[in-house]
């Protein structure tokens, strides 16, 4: 055997397309996991630059990173599974396509972890932009509730076979569009006011997530939703689309923030190690501390000297 022969993609023999005793007839093949192993290769790599960059700023400074690091880590998670031809499950298509469409066959290979890695990065990527803006905590966990309602729907018509499929694709591009309203118009404007930087970073990388956001729905329809794409064409139009909204808005998104205190968007983090105004108040409470026992010494002494005069009066 070949070197070549033994570094091949041998992630469909290991884990077939059989589930729960059920074939899928719409799957991946080499090439779509290939794609798979290579954007989570590319998310491993972006977790770790991320990590690297946070570790030369202070700790105060490190929220961005972190949450920017999470987002990637995350991914890369779910792409090792979808490379190993794991975490899906085969559906029942609601359109059935020729045998020369690439697409033939009763049901088709739906990655259900693709959907829990939006679920957890899709917030965490909109807590990256809302802190940016500065918005009001209010409006941010709001906006996370209606993403979240945007992923589950995604995942719900994704797992249903029947025409009602579009009912729950209508309930997740409302909730797309309300929070891309507030990217474009509520959150653009409060950046805006927090300064001309954090208002340039926020419109760059708010643009991007905005109009990349926007895509999905159409993949969506033309993947889980129409059957209209083979599962390879599938791992590309996805897996740009991740590459994207992830580790470049990553990139972007801490880029901008080079110069910006998280104590600016009301953000006040404290360190006890690295923060000398926190140490200041430390020790400064204890030697007021010490100020105050003495001041009660003398007041005892006052009280002796009361009594002494009382005394006084007394012979």
């Amino acid at each position: 055997m070949s070197t070549i022969e033994k570094r091949a993609n041998n992630a469909l023999h290991a884990n077939g397309n059989t589930v729960n005793g059920k074939s899928v007839a719409i799957a991946i093949t080499t090439h779509g996991s290939d794609i798979y192993w290579a954007v989570c290769a590319v998310m491993v790599c972006a977790t770790f630059a991320f990590l690297g960059l946070a570790a030369t700023k202070p700790r105060q400074h490190r929220i961005f990173h972190y949450i920017t690091a999470a987002i990637t880590l995350v991914a890369s998670i779910a792409y090792f599974s979808m490379g190993s031809n794991l975490g899906w499950t085969p559906i029942d298509v609601e359109f059935a396509r020729g045998v020369g469409s690439g697409v033939h066959g009763v049901n088709r290979e739906i990655f259900y972890v693709r959907y829990i890695d939006w679920f957890i990065t899709t917030p965490l990527l909109l807590l990256d932009l809302l802190l940016t803006a500065a918005l009001p905590w209010p409006t941010i966990l709001f906006i996370i509730i209606v993403d979240e309602v945007m992923i589950v729907t995604g995942l719900v018509g994704a797992l249903v076979r029947s025409s009602y499929k579009w009912g729950y694709f209508t309930f997740g591009c409302a909730a797309l569009a309300w929070i891309v309203y507030v990217l474009v118009w509520e959150g653009r404007r409060h950046a805006n006011v927090m300064g001309a930087d954090i208002g340039k970073t926020f419109l760059l990388c708010g643009s991007l997530t905005a109009f990349l956001w926007t895509l999905y729905p159409i993949a969506w329809g033309v993947c889980e939703g129409g059957n209209v794409i083979t599962p390879d064409s599938e791992a590309v139009f996805y897996g740009i689309l991740d590459l994207l909204a992830k580790p470049v808005f990553g990139a972007l998104l801490i880029w901008g923030h080079r110069g910006i205190d998280p104590a600016r968007l009301g953000l006040n983090i404290h360190d006890y190690e690295n923060d000398a105004q926190y140490s200041d108040k430390h020790y400064a409470g204890n030697g007021t501390s010490g100020v105050t026992t003495g001041t009660d010494g003398v007041a005892n002494g006052t009280s002796g000297v009361n009594n002494g005069h009382a005394a006084g009066q007394t012979v």
